[in-house]
């Protein structure tokens, strides 16, 4: 006799274990990590206004809840594991979907859980010192690229304690899915309820100055071309933090009517998540006046040290640490569901598809996911990892926005539990939005690389991380031809 985990060929299967309370925690959790903690002092660096550096917070955050809005119909329409993969797969056939599916294994998701866990690393070494090594060393095993340089050594001890963190919720999320959705809504509970206390200390404390909220920078607010520019580099940093939103989609085969669950949750998760983003940055400038916020290295720590002193720099640490460690946790859950569903589709390497018959997770997806996770960390920084990241996968967002004309195209019919608000409007302002940001993105990245102030050009190691799936593509189409010829 067969249990409903175990179809009647006796093989595992993933199982429908997650509510809306857990769904709407993964999309928060996906989008809270550390960028929240971290972007604002580099973001207050290009605008030199608060007044920008809110807008910038609050247009991204409108335009996110477009995707989601848009994104939510789609969910709603195909409520499969695999998520984006599986939307591509009906938009526009085999080949743009594994390129999607090979971007998130090779840039974009592998590079988040990456990035994210590097910042909990950072915050740890403000607590206990980490070991690093001189100059001279990291420099001597520089490596040289087209486009721009790398130091695997450089920051070693944040990077050697980042690896152990992936691998450590790696561990946890193989144990189970239920587990690792307990783990995401116990630390997205305490990553809000820490922002929400330093919100509210930075209001009623004593520390804070109103004006502050209107004082623009002594150097001088960016005009003409050189607003822009910042514009552009500043809603970068803003839209990595709001980034994560869809991860949700990924495990819709193991959400409790995820027809219905799924769309509530993206919308739902982005609200909060908005809400939570413009709160915090007012309590950052009104502690901190817009100079002395982009000269912060941590601006959250910074902020509470102010408040509270050394007790609260230690409370902050903590909290993004939490929070940071949550976020992983989540697109580490997420993610592998999308190898997953591609080796079931003999395009991904096989034994991706493997679930363990015990746990019924894809253990051998979320290993392949941590060697390359691993091998991102050592190869670079922060910033490097998330500009990267941020540009491909913008390339898609637009994609599965413009996507959404075409399924109601294919499928006018089909049942769609929820219908984007605002249609057409709401989808073609975000696919605008998209275009727009992807040119000017170009457009700072070769001005920064040529001006000395990064190491690499982002937007071009991106594409190119991208266009190695294109072989891959070849060869795993050869192999499932193959394959489908000889069960034939």
């Amino acid at each position: 006799m067969t249990t409903p985990s175990t179809p009647s060929n006796g093989t595992a299967v993933l199982l429908p274990r997650l509510g809306l309370v857990t769904t709407t925690a993964m999309v928060v959790g996906g989008m809270i990590g550390s960028g929240v903690f971290r972007n604002p002092s580099a973001m207050a660096g290009f605008l030199h206004s608060p007044a920008l550096l809110i807008g910038v917070w609050v247009v991204a955050g409108i335009v996110t809840l477009f995707g989601a809005l848009t994104n939510a119909e789609v969910a709603g329409l195909i409520p499969i594991t695999g998520g984006q993969y599986q939307y591509f797969r009906a938009m526009y056939g085999e080949f743009m979907a594994f390129l999607y599916g090979w971007a998130l294994f090779v840039v974009i998701q592998s590079g988040s859980i990456a990035s994210i866990t590097f910042v909990f690393s950072e915050y740890l070494n403000t607590l206990v010192p980490l070991w690093n090594l001189d100059d001279a060393t990291v420099q001597s095993f520089a490596v040289s690229l087209p486009f721009g340089t790398i130091y695997p050594l450089q920051s070693i001890g944040i990077k050697l304690v980042t690896v152990a963190a992936v691998g450590l919720l790696t561990l946890i999320n193989a144990y189970g899915v239920r587990e690792g959705g307990r783990v995401q809504v116990v630390f997205t509970v305490a990553k809000v309820a820490a922002i929400v206390a330093l919100v509210a200390l930075a209001i009623v404390g004593p520390a804070g100055s109103v004006s502050n909220l209107t004082q623009p920078s002594t150097l001088g607010v960016p005009a003409g071309s050189a607003l822009m520019l910042a514009l552009a580099m500043a809603m970068n940093k803003a839209l990595w933090s709001y980034d994560g939103w869809n991860n949700l989609t990924y495990v819709s085969g193991e959400v409790r009517d995820p027809q219905r669950t799924v769309p509530r949750s993206l919308v739902l998760g982005t609200l909060i998540c908005i809400g939570v983003y413009v709160a915090i940055n007012i309590a950052y400038l009104l502690i901190l006046p817009i100079d002395a916020l982009a000269s912060s290295t941590a601006v959250a720590r910074d902020a509470a040290y102010m408040m509270m002193g050394p007790l609260g720099a230690t409370f902050v640490s903590l909290a993004v640490m939490v929070s940071t460690i949550g976020t992983s946790n989540g697109t580490i859950l997420a993610s592998s569901r999308v190898y997953y569903a591609m080796a079931k589709e003999r395009m991904f390497f096989r034994v991706a598809e493997r679930i363990n018959e015990r746990h019924h997770t894809p253990t051998v997806s979320l290993a392949m996911q941590f060697i390359w996770t691993s091998v991102l960390v050592f190869s670079g920084t922060f910033d490097m990892l998330t500009d990267m990241l941020i540009f491909v996968s913008w390339g898609f967002y637009a994609l599965g926005a413009a996507g959404m004309f075409i399924l109601r195209r294919k499928m006018p019919d089909a049942p769609r539990p929820y219908r984007t608000w605002g249609y057409p409007i709401v989808p073609i302002v975000f696919i605008l939005f998209a275009m727009v940001f992807l040119g000017y993105t170009v457009v700072s990245d070769f001005t920064n690389y040529y001006a000395g102030t990064v190491p690499v050009v982002n937007s071009v190691w991106g594409l190119i991380l991208l266009a190695t799936g294109i072989p891959f593509y070849v060869y795993f189409s050869k192999k499932k031809s193959e394959r489908d010829v000889e069960v034939g």
